[in-house]
């Protein structure tokens, strides 16, 4: 139903004359120094869409250490021969219940509460190693984990793997790696949240052009979604072998291989006024080019985006070539009544 409104909207601005003249109308210049705003980044796409945007943080590329947080589970063994009375205790609570973290710390036999939260497991050993020996030289610490919240990013959408662990260092590529996203996932329509907030990731730039300054760190409660191919699409309308909708898995897509997809010009098309119209329906930002634009300047320099309309227009002459070729079939006919009727004797005026 949104495709046929968004036609209907369209032709109301195309009305009876396919080359729509309005007040934001701009040539080959423009359409190239927007080309290569959208092949900088994603955010620049966004941008030109009228939506705010933020650039990642460098912070967001650190690794973090990987601690002890409230409801873990920690498993203690105290190894000290001359307290075999306080080796027995520790050990045994440990392996039966072991030593649960409430309110960032844990209660152990002749030291009470220790304060873990936020350290590593190293760093807890040495802290319960230390408080111990104030009491008594020599004493040694083993801890593990008995039981744990696993922390872990949250995957939706186009994916096999519903979650991934996180351990403060596991990035973005390897959790999607992890994940098995198809190759034709849109990754210009996939996003990453945390903290309930987005953050400006460019999916495409990461895993097709291999830049790492996308490749954040991932952490507990993360979620990531994966979209679908056609989550963002241009259209490609008139004199063009096969009028539709084409996906744009990267968020861009050069004119000529949209013309190429759509399975070229046709004979009636005006290759002198091919229009991108871009941007609001009712208030849409109009470029005109050329086929000679077309074949002699580079890729990167006509990149289409999501929602833009590519019409060609048709020759001023073609209307009336599709009358004659309608009426071609009904003189046909008459010639052949003629030829038949005057077979049988019949004159026909």
């Amino acid at each position: 139903m949104k495709f046929f409104v968004y036609i209907s909207c369209l032709l109301v601005i195309i009305g009876c004359n396919p080359s729509f003249q309005g007040k934001d109308i701009y040539g080959a210049d423009e359409f190239v120094r927007d080309s290569y705003q959208i092949k900088e980044s994603k955010n620049s796409i966004l941008e030109m869409e009228g939506k705010e945007t933020e650039e990642l943080s460098s912070d967001l590329l650190q690794e973090y250490k990987d601690t002890i947080q409230d409801d873990d589970v920690l498993n203690v063994v105290l190894y000290y021969p001359k307290r075999e009375d306080l080796m027995i205790a520790v050990k045994t609570i440990g392996e039966s219940v072991g030593y649960k973290v409430i309110n960032g710390k844990i209660a152990l036999p002749d030291l009470g509460s220790v304060d873990v939260i936020g350290l590593t497991l190293e760093e807890a050993k040495q802290k319960i190693t230390h408080k111990y020996n104030e009491q008594f030289a020599d004493a040694e610490v083993f801890l593990n984990y008995k039981e744990r919240i696993v922390r872990k990013v949250e995957l939706a959408g186009l994916v096999k793997i519903p979650n991934v662990p996180v351990d403060g260092k596991i990035k973005l590529f390897d959790v999607l790696s992890k994940a098995q996203i198809p190759t034709d996932a849109n990754l210009f329509k996939s996003y990453v949240i945390r903290n309930n907030k987005m953050l400006f990731v460019d999916l495409y730039k990461l895993l097709k052009e291999g830049d790492m300054s996308q490749n954040i760190v991932m952490r507990g409660g993360d979620k990531v979604y994966i979209a679908e191919p056609c989550s963002a699409t241009l259209m490609v309308m008139g004199e063009v072998k096969h009028e539709g909708i084409l996906d744009l898995p990267g968020g861009r897509l050069s004119l000529r291989e949209a013309l190429a997809r759509s399975g070229g010009i046709l004979f009636t098309g005006d290759k002198s006024y091919i229009q991108i119209i871009r941007g609001s329906i009712v208030k849409p930002k109009i470029y005109i080019l050329s086929w000679e634009h077309i074949i002699h300047l580079p890729n990167d320099s006509l990149y289409l985006m999501p929602g833009d309309i590519v019409y060609v227009a048709s020759k001023p002459i073609t209307e009336w070539n599709r009358f004659v070729e309608q009426l071609i079939p009904t003189f046909a006919g008459a010639e052949m009544i003629s030829k038949g009727v005057k077979g049988i004797g019949v004159v026909i005026p």
